[in-house]
């Protein structure tokens, strides 16, 4: 049965009370229209339990906004969700990513995710392509996706509202890697589930590398509001040589300041007994909060973002395929995923709105129980990065 205003209803309970279920609920298909955002194709989800989110089918099939009763969820920055058209890869030695970095969901990859490189490419075995220039965190998100379907689906008396689509990263001479998506939520519900396949369609050994890029701003994000994740070691602070000077720790948010510096870390993070990481911003005074669930086994490594700078004022968590060091830490190291032809990962997450007190604390609880997070707001970076498994050529 469907959950919906203080009711449990069947599928003609809740046919009876609309003649639409767009009255209240639903997927719908729309263009923006106006400035840099113009053109750019989004799928409005509404389901009925106060989560409303939009899938940007030409951003890569990624969540751009998120909001619950009316409070916003995801951050978006000042450069909008630029049209991909728009947008200059290569440009600004890597960083051109900047000019268009907004959304709840940004996913990076899918051959190369953190800083600028230029890697060989002499697996695509073509003499006039030496190297390949990567840009900070890949190409993926400037990418349209195909529109493959969309729609709401009863299965008994439960109806699943659900989109998918597919983005094809490929080049002449280099790779070929497709990413299918499906997302889906219930009529209801306050949860959405991702579920993602990455395959390469091409015929050479290619590259892989993916992490899940999940931003979250004001007014979740606000002074007070607690970072919770079951760290079992601090591995990297990227902000090493200043690691107290602003006087912003991992646990606690601060306010928003002019002169702020961004901070990184790398966590090593604890799976539950099904194998399951869960990691949550928390905001007691507004009794809300937001978890992401990831499987340890796809997505091993843990970032944590804090971005406090008065007018961006961004937490980013993100769960990652390799260490925050990045391609050319992971080629050193042999850990480089490689996929031959038509060989595929996946990736499930699940992202839930925390509604009260009682919520935040069972979320708190399933937490701690894989691993109690450091009790100082500066614990010393260990600097072990862990082997990943399963990698190399």
């Amino acid at each position: 049965m469907v959950e919906l205003y203080g009711n449990k209803l069947t599928k003609r309970e809740v046919d009876a009370r609309a003649g639409l279920l767009a009255q209240f609920a639903g997927v719908r298909l729309v263009t923006l229209a106006d400035g840099v955002e113009r053109g750019v194709r989004q799928l409005e989800f509404r389901t009925g339990g106060g989560l409303r989110f939009t899938v940007l089918i030409d951003r890569a099939f990624d969540i751009g906004e998120c909001e619950y009763k009316g409070q916003a969820i995801g951050w978006q920055s000042p450069t909008g969700f630029r049209h991909p058209g728009l947008i200059d890869y290569e440009g600004e030695a890597g960083l051109a990513f900047t000019r268009a970095f907004s959304g709840l969901l940004v996913t990076c990859g899918l051959d190369h995710v953190c800083g600028p490189y230029e890697a060989p490419a002499d697996n695509y075995n073509y003499p006039g392509r030496q190297t390949i220039k990567h840009s900070l965190h890949g190409r993926l998100t400037t990418i349209p996706a195909q529109l493959t379907g969309y729609g709401e689906t009863w299965r008994g008396d439960e109806c699943i509202l659900w989109a998918e689509g597919v983005v094809r990263q490929s080049a002449m001479f280099a790779e070929d890697l497709h990413l299918h998506r499906r997302i889906e939520a219930d009529l209801g519900g306050r949860e959405i589930r991702i579920t993602d396949r990455v395959v390469n369609h091409g015929f050479r050994p290619t590259p892989h590398m993916f992490f899940y890029h999940v931003n979250l701003g004001f007014p979740l994000l606000d002074e007070g509001a607690r970072y919770l994740a079951p760290i079992e070691d601090v591995v990297f602070a990227a902000h090493a040589e200043r690691y107290r000077a602003q006087g912003v720790g991992y646990r606690r948010m601060a306010a928003p300041s002019d002169d702020f510096v961004e901070q990184v870390w790398q966590h090593e993070a604890a799976a539950d007994v099904a194998g399951e990481t869960h990691v949550a911003l928390v905001n007691d005074r507004l009794a809300l909060g937001f978890e992401i669930t990831t499987r340890k086994d796809q997505l091993p490594c843990l970032y944590q973002w804090q971005d406090f700078q008065s007018g961006h004022y961004a937490l980013g968590i993100e769960p990652s395929t390799h260490h925050v060091l990045g391609e050319p830490f992971a080629r050193e190291r042999n850990e480089m995923i490689w996929l031959e032809h038509d060989e595929e990962r996946r990736y499930d997450a699940r992202l839930r709105v925390l509604d009260g007190a009682r919520a935040i604390a069972d979320a708190e609880t399933r937490i701690a129980v894989a691993a109690k997070q450091p009790d100082e707001d500066y614990p010393e970076p260990s600097q072990r990065f862990r082997p990943l498994a399963g990698r190399g050529r």
